[in-house]
């Protein structure tokens, strides 16, 4: 485990490209998909591209965090267990899991961090995790300030990680089944089908429509940059952020910009510390808004709030740009709003229409018609006839910026550790010793003879500057002290050898002090899980992961809902999202409005898309919302790649 010090800024890669750049914008941690297992069907690396991604984030102390985190099946067990070996051998620093028959194989000495699949909401289901021996553990989105201070009271020796940024998954981490239920694509194989993103119609239970085809489910994006001096006095110590089908572009900005809110923080805390090496130079000004987003929500951070939701769309509305002042036959001119950037050719405009619906389209060709007035002629690439309810004062923004992205597209960061470099006279040469921010030493020889230089201000101001150099290497010059008893005439080549000699030293240094992080070890004897029961919602499907909980205490075990056990109406999600909340009809919200008191109950609701329905139930005790749905016949029927080979077990004896 990290020191508890230590505040780990943790990115997402979708491949190892992405991921080098993570860690050159800051990220002290990087979590990446293996080649299979990885709960992003879409996003899986080759094991030699996670060793070299490990090479690179070694080199700055940054550790590579490995998913390997879908539920496997029976057959399934062998080929993950021999991929970890392969994993450990390439470098990685840990694994993220969710399956605990993994827990049941030999695996490598590798650290094993909770996924978020894991569902981690309570201090005994933490203090249970850290004591079966994982390191790490990602809590529930959903926690709110005092829940996370209650998690860090049980858990002492295992890290706490939350997610600041990104997307929001509705359920609760690991609890939704509707992907599955709806399309035969399990969210808990790494193949949501994202049916939270559809519009439905809501309707009570006298049969009224509340709501019109809405996104009900959709939430807008999770955004902690408020929030990090209060978590970490909560007790988290990892900030992830989301994103591992992000592209390059958004992992560099939003990396950038928690980078530079969690140095801001560690600047007046003297008592923590950054998890790796390194300081970043940024060639752009971070700012999480030119990605793709919903709006941002802190979700349930500091308490429960009615606007979360994302419930007109799904999708990227953009940064507001101006209005619409006139529209032409085959074109249309803007007026750009105050400190606006100019439009350019391939930028996505974006406008409600009067039904509410987001509407798009791509700017073909853009023209300043006057600077002053910051007029702009637009020709769209779509016939004018065709955009819906675009006319005179129309407010327009811009949610694909070209300049933005080809400014991204560059470079855009350095990161560089700080070394300290002396030289110093040898009997038959001199010595050049490099120290770096860490302590590591590197020095270097160069044995030739020492003739006075005739200019001596000029032969050391050359010599400073050769020395000094470290530009095509991950060291930065902090300090230079020439400590000979004068200024000495020096070949250029000989000074450039000493100093590449001295880096390749302290390179070498660096690479045999790093450590890997140890395997926790779990409590001996084995502890008891919270439950002595768990139904399809643990997830269980494999024996192995079986006989793993029951070897923990737990006496009846049901298989995974992705066995096909559980054939009728099921809670297919469950989350705090409760959509009755959201539309202003819970009972709680009528206490003291006369009039309104004691007429709203919470009774379920109705949603439908299409042929599909689904009903609402509320468990308001804890405040939790039940998505109620049947499997479809066609996924039953739908002819799985091998036998499942999982039965329900029998309790034992």
């Amino acid at each position: 485990m990290a020191s508890r010090q230590a505040i780990e800024l943790l990115a997402p890669a979708r491949d190892a490209d992405i991921g080098i750049a993570a860690v050159d914008h800051g990220a002290d941690a990087v979590y990446i998909g293996g080649p299979d297992f990885g709960a992003r069907a879409n996003a899986g690396n080759t094991v030699a591209d996670i060793e070299r991604l490990c090479r690179h984030a070694h080199r700055y102390g940054a550790r590579i965090f490995v998913t390997l985190n879908t539920i496997l099946r029976d057959d399934e067990l062998e080929p993950a267990r021999r991929l970890a070996w392969q994993l450990h051998e390439a470098g990685a620093d840990a694994l993220i899991v969710q399956d605990m028959g993994l827990l049941e194989l030999d695996l490598p000495p590798l650290q094993l961090h909770a996924s978020t699949q894991t569902d981690i909401r309570t201090p005994e289901k933490a203090r249970f995790l850290q004591d079966v021996g994982f390191s790490q553990m990602v809590l529930a989105r959903e926690l709110s300030l005092p829940q996370i201070r209650a998690v860090a009271a049980q858990v002492q020796q295992a890290t706490l990680e939350f997610f600041i940024h990104g997307a929001l998954c509705v359920a609760y981490s690991g609890q939704c089944f509707i992907s599955h239920a709806h399309t035969g694509r399990s969210a808990n194989r790494g193949n949501c089908s994202q049916e939270c993103r559809l519009p439905y119609t809501v309707t009570d239970a006298q049969g009224r429509i509340v709501a019109h085809d809405k996104h009900v489910l959709s939430l807008k994006d999770n955004n902690q940059s408020d929030n990090l001096r209060a978590l970490v006095d909560a007790g988290i110590r990892s900030f992830k952020i989301e994103g591992r089908y992000k592209d390059l572009g958004y992992v560099k900005n939003v990396t950038a910009h928690y980078r530079r809110l969690v140095d801001d923080l560690l600047d007046g805390a003297p008592g923590l510390h950054r998890a790796s090496s390194g300081r970043c130079t940024f060639f752009f000004t971070p700012d999480p808004a030119r990605n793709f987003n919903r709006g941002a929500t802190d979700y349930f951070v500091n308490g429960r709030l009615e606007d979360i939701g994302a419930f007109d769309t799904p999708k990227h509305a953009g940064l507001a740009v101006g209005e619409v002042l006139r529209c032409g036959t085959d074109h249309f001119d803007v007026v750009l709003a105050d400190g606006t950037e100019a439009l350019a050719n391939g930028d996505g405009l974006t406008w409600w229409d009067l039904q509410g619906e987001l509407n798009g389209v791509q700017v073909n060709v853009a023209k300043a018609l006057d600077a002053a007035a910051r007029q702009w002629r637009v020709w769209p690439n779509e016939p004018m006839a065709d955009l819906h309810d675009l006319r005179r004062h129309t407010a327009v923004h811009r949610n694909r910026d070209m300049a933005w992205d080809r400014a991204m597209d560059r470079k855009t960061a350095e990161r560089r550790l700080a070394v300290d470099l002396r030289l110093d006279e040898l009997p038959d040469g001199l010595l050049l010793t490099l120290t770096d921010e860490d302590g590591h030493v590197g020095q270097a020889e160069a044995h030739l003879p020492l003739t006075p230089a005739r200019d001596a201000a000029r032969a050391e101001a050359a010599l400073r500057d050769a020395l000094g150099k470290l530009g095509a290497t991950v060291f930065e010059a902090r300090e230079l002290d020439i400590a000979t008893s004068q200024a000495w005439f020096l070949p250029a080549a000989a000074v450039n050898g000493l100093r590449r000699d001295a880096v390749a030293a302290l390179e070498s240094a660096r690479a045999a002090a790093f450590e890997r992080l140890p395997r926790a070890t779990a409590v001996d004897p084995p502890v008891r899980y919270p439950d002595d029961t768990l139904s399809y919602l643990a997830n269980v499907y494999n024996h192995r992961a079986r006989d793993f909980y029951a070897r923990h205490g737990v006496r009846v075990i049901e298989s995974a809902y992705e066995s096909h056990e559980t054939l009728g109406e099921a809670s297919l999600m469950i989350t705090k999202h409760c959509v009755r909340y959201s539309l202003s009809l819970c009972p709680k919200q009528a206490k003291g409005v006369t009039g309104v008191q004691g007429t709203l109950r919470a009774e379920p609701l109705t949603l439908t898309h299409g042929d599909d329905t689904l009903t609402l139930r509320f468990d308001c005790k804890p405040c939790e919302m039940h998505v109620v749905g049947r499997l479809r016949r066609n996924v039953l029927q739908q002819v799985v790649e091998q036998p499942l080979q999982f039965y329900r077990a029998r309790p034992p004896a």
